[in-house]
């Protein structure tokens, strides 16, 4: 396996270029004159660059596709004050060769260690019906694979490798604060609903390449899935109390809250009302802190209008 050459954040003008990158976006068009030119977007963990193919546009353009690693030499310039990169030449990569941690954002935290607070959680566990279906799922190694991998959205929260277990995990600290402030709150049904709320989402997504919906993910979508793998699990499990599988399978289908927002059912139960608002409260934050940090309006104390918030944020003085 190569080590990566350059990162895209560490590309100043003048630089010469020649190293590997995932290829985000590609387009072909035409200059005034008729002269075929690709325009590629350029992608690693550490942010995206444009670059242009002026020579043998459609030579280049042949040998790959949106979400390949290809390999770049080219020269950086400076293009209405941002970096921009002529390329000469591009080599398609082998798989074989790259990591992809180097390509797509990644979590900041251990994702081992984040698993393994889950599993702490789930050992705490009283319920023993909860607890062994709880296992089932992380102890299988290929949900676990995918659970540490998985980004937990495409365009909004946490859109990175990991994001699904930071994500989850953040939700599961929260929620067990929110058992201690109340009570009469089923803490082991809250926990067990906040580990699994979005478990479908590990194959909502593809995130070898580009973080992009499945087949399955944008046809079924991951509340849907979530709750055909738990009825799975469940089924395997020998006298899993009926009363329990039905409020579980009710905090999947109806944690995202309101019909408009893709929610089967509204929140019923508890459980359900209090998972829903922690898990929306902690995709906005991060998506809301994520957008601040992203902000390239460096003059100003305000990010430009976000879409979703519908409004300008305050990043402080």
């Amino acid at each position: 396996m190569k080590t990566k050459e350059i990162y895209l954040k560490d590309i100043k003008q003048g630089d010469k270029v020649a190293s590997t990158f995932l290829a985000a976006e590609k387009n072909m068009a035409f200059s005034q004159k008729g002269s075929p030119y690709l325009t590629v977007r350029l992608k690693d963990k550490t942010g995206e660059i444009e670059s242009k193919v002026w020579d043998n546009a459609v030579e280049f353009d042949r040998l790959f596709k949106k979400g390949d690693i290809i390999f770049i030499e080219g020269k950086a310039a400076s293009y209405k004050n941002s970096i921009q990169i002529s390329i000469v030449n591009i080599k398609k990569s082998s798989r074989e060769e790259i990591e992809p941690t180097d390509y797509l954002p990644v979590a900041k935290a251990d994702v081992n260690g984040m698993l393994n607070e889950i599993l702490t959680y789930i050992g705490k566990i009283q319920n023993k019906h909860l607890q062994e279906l709880l296992n089932s799922f992380f102890q299988d190694e290929k949900t676990a694979d995918l659970f540490k991998r998985a980004p937990a959205a495409k365009g909004f929260h946490h859109i990175y490798l990991g994001g699904l277990l930071e994500h989850t995990l953040s939700v599961v600290r929260l929620l067990e604060k929110v058992a201690e402030h109340y009570p009469n709150l089923n803490k082991d049904m809250l926990i067990a609903g906040g580990i699994l709320h979005d478990i479908g989402k590990i194959y909502e997504f593809s995130y070898d390449s580009l973080i992009d919906y499945s087949d399955e993910g944008r046809l079924i979508g991951h509340i849907v899935m979530g709750v055909e793998m738990l009825n799975k699990k469940i089924d395997a499990i020998p006298d899993f109390p009926p009363q329990l599988s039905l409020e579980l399978r009710h905090i999947l289908l109806s944690h995202h809250g309101e019909f408009e927002f893709g929610s089967p059912k509204r929140p019923k139960t508890l459980e359900a009302l209090v998972v829903h608002y922690i898990d929306d409260l902690d995709a906005k934050l991060n998506a809301f802190e994520t957008f601040i940090t992203d902000s390239t309006n460096a003059d100003s104390d305000w990010t430009s209008y976000n879409r979703f918030f519908e409004r300008f944020l305050y990043k402080g003085r």
